[in-house]
């Protein structure tokens, strides 16, 4: 299984200098990719925008988007020239990753309903990959970005094997994500998808001195929009020692999951050096 790290682009307070400083160290600990997360009412920097950002200052690892929010998109033309820009500009190193979005303030802010947004995410992905498959949509790469489909429910697993080159998963436990993994490679199978779709998923980290702090800080905020108890919970699953982060790739990968991006809950890129100890990297 493929060990990543999300860049801290949700993290309120997280400076251009941190993220690249952050992005620069997870390349030369061995990661395998970047990740990051979406949102539009929030403190954070734009995910497309960061992984530019990461981009720049490195020369391997790869970037991926986990998940940006494709109904919340101008069009879909225009996310599609976005993501294959940054594929060309880090050499094709861009996994875009979509899905569907759940906050109501989102939608609000934007302008747009919450309610149809699964038939339009259906309409954005087949118009993403036919842009690009035009070779008028520039600028030129020897390959596509890869797509990757987020989401929980039977309808995503459906998307995920029509559109896709795999599935990820949003912060499902393990047994969880096995389960779902089953699902959408049934749904893989069933659309006539020849080999085997990519499995990922999400998970969280905050190690050092202040991991339960910066944990309870940051996720009960994050996730304030599910309730308490429920945001509560997230905080308290995060991996806060290296037993927790060891025994979480294990299960993960034990679960058949390809690769999992476990996302900070602290901008320090010291937060990096911590996480590559701790899963033996």
């Amino acid at each position: 299984m493929d060990v990543s790290i999300g860049l801290p682009n949700t993290v309120p307070g997280t400076t251009g200098e941190q993220l690249v400083e952050w992005a620069k160290r997870a390349e030369a600990r061995g990661f395998t990719s970047l990740g990051t997360i979406d949102r539009l009412v929030y403190q954070n920097y734009e995910p497309l925008t960061a992984l530019a950002a990461a981009a720049a200052v490195t020369d391997r690892i790869g970037l991926c988007t986990a998940v940006v929010l494709g109904p919340l998109r101008a069009n879909a033309a225009v996310l599609a020239k976005q993501a294959l820009s940054v594929h060309a500009l880090s050499g094709g190193r861009l996994t875009l990753g979509v899905g569907l979005g759940a906050r109501e303030d989102d939608f609000e802010f934007a302008g747009l309903p919450l309610g149809h947004r699964g038939a339009e995410l259906d309409e954005m992905l087949e118009e993403i990959k036919q842009a690009w498959a035009n070779d008028k949509m520039g600028p030129a790469t020897e390959t596509a970005p890869s797509l990757i489909v987020g989401g929980g429910v039977d309808a995503s697993f459906a998307r995920a094997a029509r559109f896709g080159d795999g599935w990820m998963a949003g912060g499902l436990p393990p047994d969880q994500f096995a389960e779902a993994a089953e699902k959408v490679k049934a749904a893989w199978s069933s659309a006539g998808r020849e080999g085997a779709p990519r499995l990922m998923a999400l998970a969280y980290f905050s190690l050092g001195d202040d991991a339960e702090a910066n944990a309870n800080a940051y996720l009960t905020d994050y996730y304030a929009f599910l309730g308490e108890e429920t945001a509560g919970y997230i905080a308290g699953s995060a991996a806060k020692d290296a037993e927790t982060v060891q025994g979480y790739l294990a299960a993960f990968e034990g679960a058949g999951c390809d690769e999992l991006i476990l996302f900070p809950s602290a901008p320090d890129p010291v937060q990096v050096d911590l996480l590559a100890d701790a899963a033996g990297l």
